[in-house]
């Protein structure tokens, strides 16, 4: 004869499914934690490439005078292997704010026909900009771009 109520066995099932339920709520939120902290961390990459695309749009691509002998980045030659951490804007002043991200910039000539082939230092018309970005050492992205020489 049963009474009214609950039995032993059907409590331990509801307690078993309550704790899945709940398990699996933390585990989501975990993933959802460290999904939107890399998304915070790609949105802050794009805006330093974009920093970077900003700055270079003004500079010539080589040295309109032929004369500078110090790093001045007053061309995109300049450019070249530089490496910024903090990163800077586009007025050249340091973002310390974001002091665990570094730019890196590469420049390369690229052939006037085939924007893949790096051609010698003056051999073409074109350049090659990348711009990596890492946090704490490790690569968020990367973007390029082609622009025309003088």
């Amino acid at each position: 004869m049963r009474k009214n109520g609950l039995t032993l066995i059907e409590v331990l099932m509801a307690i078993i499914l309550i704790g899945v339920a709940i398990a699996s709520l933390v585990a989501a939120n975990g993933l959802l934690t460290k999904t939107n902290s890399f998304g915070l961390d790609l949105s802050t990459a794009e805006f330093l490439i974009e920093q970077i695309r900003e700055l270079t749009t003004p500079l010539p691509a080589v040295d309109p005078n032929g004369t500078a002998t110090l790093v001045t980045y007053d061309d995109l030659d300049d450019l070249n292997g530089a490496s910024f951490r903090p990163p800077i804007n586009a007025n050249r002043e340091p973002l310390n704010d974001f002091a665990a991200f570094t730019q890196e910039i590469t420049v390369e000539n690229v052939s006037d026909t085939n924007f893949e082939i790096v051609v010698a230092h003056h051999g073409s018309h074109f350049v090659r900009i990348t711009v990596r970005i890492l946090s704490n050492n490790n690569e968020i992205i990367s973007s390029s771009w082609i622009r025309a020489g003088t």
